[in-house]
Formats: C-alpha cells, sequence, structure tokens
C-alpha cells in the first residue's frame, strides 16, 4: 500500500540537548520551576524556548495517539504557508481579501462534493471546529422552528432537538447552551447508532430537526441518513409537521463522497437542511478548523448574520466568536488544491485500508471481538468476549499507554453501559510500519495481562472517547 512520504523535521539547534557551560546561578530561579505565577522579569528568548520546549517532551507522541479524529500530520508546505499567515485575521476580510475569497472557494467545493442541487444557492462559512459549526446550525434550525410557530400563531418556548445518544458532546452543549430540549435515542445491544424505525417516537411539533451522524465517535459506523430523512417523511404525511436534518459529518462528510459514492447522506436528499464537518480530521488540516454549509438561504435565516464595518469595508459574518486565524483557511484550500479529488480519495483508501486490515488482525487475536471493522469511518470498536475475566479493556489501554499508544477505552451511554470497548483511529500518518509495530504491541500486551491478576484502575484512566 502506497503511503504518502513523511519528512522527518531535521533538528534543530534548540532541539538538541545542550551541555550547559555555565552554572546554574541565582538569577536563574524564575527557570527552575513550573510557573505558577508571572515571572518578575523578562528572560532569554532561547533559554524560555528551551525550557518551553523541554516541558513540552513530556506529552504524548501525536502520531502515535489512536484516541483522536484529530489531523497529527501535514505536509512541511501546508505547515509553511500556516507560519506564513499565521498573523492573518480572517474576520478582517477588507485587509485579507484573498483568504476571504480562499474561504468562498473552499465552501463552493464542499458544496459540489456534498452534492447540492444548486451550489450558487449554498450558503456556508469555516468555523473553529466543528463544535462551533454544530452550534451554528442549531441555532439556525432553531430560528426556523421559531419563525415558523410565530407564522402559525403558536408558542414558540419549549423546542426539543432529536438525536441518537451516539452524538458527539458538542450536541449536548448546544441544547444546554441554547435552552433546546435534548431527546436522546437510546441505544440498544447491537444498535448503537440512530435508526430510522426509532426516532419518530421522539418528535413532534416542537421539534427544531433530527441530528444524523455521519461517523460516530463511539464506534466510527455512519447514521442511516436516507432512511431517517424517509422515515420523517412519513411522519409529515402523517402529522403536517416538517422536521429538518443536520448531518453531523465532523469525520464521514470528508470521507465518504470519495470512498461511498453510491450512499444517499447529503443534499441530495431534499430533507438535509445543513451539514456540517471538521477541516481538521479528514481534511487533513491541524486544529481547529469547521465547515458548516446550509442547502440555501432558507435554512439559513438572514437575522443569523451580521454585516459588519469597523475593520473597514463590509463584511458578513455568522460565527460565535470574531476574531480567528486565517491560516487554517489557507492550509485548508492549499490541500484541496494540492490533491484534488483523486488525491484525497487516495488517502481516503489508505486509511480505511489500513483500518479494515488491522480489524481483521484483531479479530483473530483473541480474547477481541469487533464492534465495527473500519469499513464505514475508518476507525473501529472492539471488545473483550464475554467470559474474559482475567482483565478488562481499562487494563489494556493503561499497557498499551506505557508502549507510547494512546488507545481509549470506554463505555457505551446507558442502557449499554455494560459494553466496554477500545476504538482505534486510522489517520494520515498512520504508516503500514507504525501498523505492524501496533500489533505486535497490542498482541504482547494482551498476552502479559492474561497472565496477571485483574488490577484495578483509578477513575482518571478511564477516559472518554477522544474527539
Amino acid at each position: 500500500m502506497a503511503i504518502p512520504h513523511i519528512d522527518v523535521m531535521p533538528e534543530t539547534e534548540h532541539d538538541a540537548p545542550i551541555a550547559s557551560s555555565h552554572p546554574l546561578r541565582q538569577t536563574d530561579d524564575d527557570l527552575l520551576l513550573p510557573a505558577g505565577e508571572l515571572p518578575r522579569s523578562a528572560s532569554c528568548p532561547d533559554a524560555v524556548s528551551r525550557r518551553v520546549r523541554d516541558e513540552l517532551m513530556l506529552d504524548g507522541n501525536a502520531r502515535l495517539n489512536l484516541a483522536t479524529f484529530v489531523t497529527t500530520w501535514m505536509e512541511p508546505q501546508a505547515r509553511q504557508l500556516m507560519a506564513e499567515t499565521a498573523e492573518k485575521n480572517l474576520a478582517d476580510r477588507a485587509e485579507y481579501p484573498q483568504i476571504a475569497a480562499m474561504e468562498e472557494r473552499c465552501v463552493r467545493m464542499l458544496a459540489g462534493l456534498w452534492r447540492a442541487p444548486y451550489p450558487e444557492q449554498v450558503r456556508g462559512c469555516s468555523t473553529t471546529g466543528s463544535s462551533e459549526a454544530a452550534m451554528l446550525a442549531g441555532l439556525a434550525l432553531k430560528r426556523r422552528w421559531q419563525a415558523r410557530r410565530r407564522a402559525q400563531g403558536k408558542d414558540t418556548g419549549h423546542p426539543n432537538l432529536v438525536m441518537g445518544a451516539n452524538v458527539q458532546v458538542c450536541w449536548k452543549k448546544f441544547a444546554n447552551y441554547f435552552e433546546v430540549e435534548p431527546r436522546y435515542v437510546p441505544m440498544e445491544p447491537g444498535r448503537y447508532h440512530l435508526t430510522a424505525d426509532t426516532l419518530t417516537a421522539y418528535c413532534d411539533d416542537n421539534t427544531i430537526g433530527v441530528v444524523a451522524v455521519l461517523g460516530s465517535t463511539l464506534d466510527g459506523s455512519y447514521d442511516p441518513v436516507a432512511d431517517i430523512c424517509m422515515a420523517l417523511d412519513g411522519y409529515q404525511a402523517a402529522t403536517g409537521t416538517d422536521i429538518p436534518v443536520h448531518v453531523d459529518g465532523a469525520s464521514g462528510a470528508l470521507v465518504a463522497p470519495f470512498l461511498d459514492p453510491g450512499l444517499m447522506w447529503d443534499f441530495q436528499l431534499e430533507r438535509v437542511a445543513s451539514i456540517n464537518a471538521s477541516g481538521h480530521k479528514y481534511g487533513h488540516v491541524f486544529p481547529g478548523l469547521g465547515w458548516a454549509l446550509w442547502r440555501n438561504a432558507e435554512a439559513l435565516p438572514d437575522d443569523l448574520v451580521f454585516e459588519v464595518d469597523y475593520l473597514g469595508g463590509r463584511s458578513p459574518t455568522f460565527t460565535l466568536n470574531f476574531s480567528r486565524p486565517g491560516a487554517h483557511v489557507v492550509a485548508q484550500y492549499y490541500n484541496f488544491l494540492r490533491y484534488g479529488f483523486e488525491g484525497l480519495r487516495e488517502l481516503a483508501v489508505q486509511c480505511r485500508t489500513t483500518a479494515r486490515t488491522l480489524a481483521a488482525q484483531i479479530r483473530g487475536m483473541p480474547p477481541y471481538e469487533l464492534i465495527t471493522d473500519g469499513s464505514e469511518l475508518p476507525a473501529f470498536a472492539f471488545r473483550l468476549a464475554a467470559g474474559t475475566p482475567d482483565f478488562t479493556v481499562f487494563d489494556v489501554s493503561h499497557a498499551m499507554r506505557e508502549r507510547s499508544w494512546h488507545l481509549p477505552a470506554y463505555s457505551f451511554p446507558a442502557p449499554c453501559q455494560d459494553v466496554s470497548v477500545l476504538r482505534l483511529v486510522v489517520r494520515t500518518g498512520f504508516t503500514t510500519d507504525l501498523a505492524r509495530l501496533f500489533l505486535s504491541d497490542l498482541a504482547q500486551v494482551t498476552g502479559q495481562l492474561r497472565t496477571r491478576a485483574p488490577r484495578v484502575l483509578p477513575p482518571f484512566l478511564h477516559p472518554s472517547p477522544a474527539t
């Protein structure tokens, strides 16, 4: 399998250990311990840089972090472009019109990728990440519902949002912050995401929308978006209530277009009003960058868009914050131009192939069994087979961390809280050599744990799934 070449950054003079020719002096006290307060005076920039670098060495190796969906490797050219534009504020569109133009071009590219029937009508923006994109999409759903209720002369005080229990925490935040009742469709044994046969029982005239997840953080599976839309078509025919769908494609919206062209999940479905994605996941940009797109102006009410002129010129803005680095948009634009459709498809193919190969190997490694196999997102979850009393998935996670791998272990939400899994995410930069090393370490760890008594881990070693 072809793996993109990854340049190893050369060691700089500041990376190299230095045998100090100067003994530690009393005046160096400010640099002895982690700073808990602002130092009394300025210090030498090289000394402070070295101190910060030394402390950062204690962090984990990002490329061995199998928990995160977030990009941990970019080409040197993209890194350089980000460094060259780090000081540019995306909100200052009059001063940096080319970055604003790049953002708009990215929105057009995504509109085409997500098969919008009328791409010129799509409205969209970059965001700090998918969490902000979800907040904006949820706000648009709420405002549309409120406007419809007012037009009908009805109360607007009790909105609710229907979603599976597998949604990412950003949707729980949205419901809390913007006073919308969250209605979580619970999991069932063997069904760990939202399905069409379960959701309409949670809908009513106060439902502002349904969130479908294209790539669950829990196990990498896709909600069946087309079936969900069809169920809501039936619900509208029976009740007269028109409920839009938002697709949380934080990861999958930049995977499915390349690997699953026949899958119906995007703007081809008339009921899909909006879609979000994380450019900092399978858009291959360092964090944090998200994208939010709406089908047309009707899906994004005008009263949510502000016009500002105090930076010079007039600029529309629809974001929860204001100032934001333009560098991430530049990097996304670079990636779209650099790889094109076929290049992005090849990166996705490599990730999914590696994920499925790893899943197949782990399936044949007792005592593990698969929950998912990497055939949707390049990520999969696996657990210990029933009747494995010697150790837990939390023991496996802890032992793998001792070998520098971050392999998260967690339990599913109620009523499936007895299902505890390990989840592995494959991203660009996770080479076949790293995959072989991982499998070797997992086999060794598993063998060692089977010969040891079970241990009880403190709560802080039972992490939640990373985003």
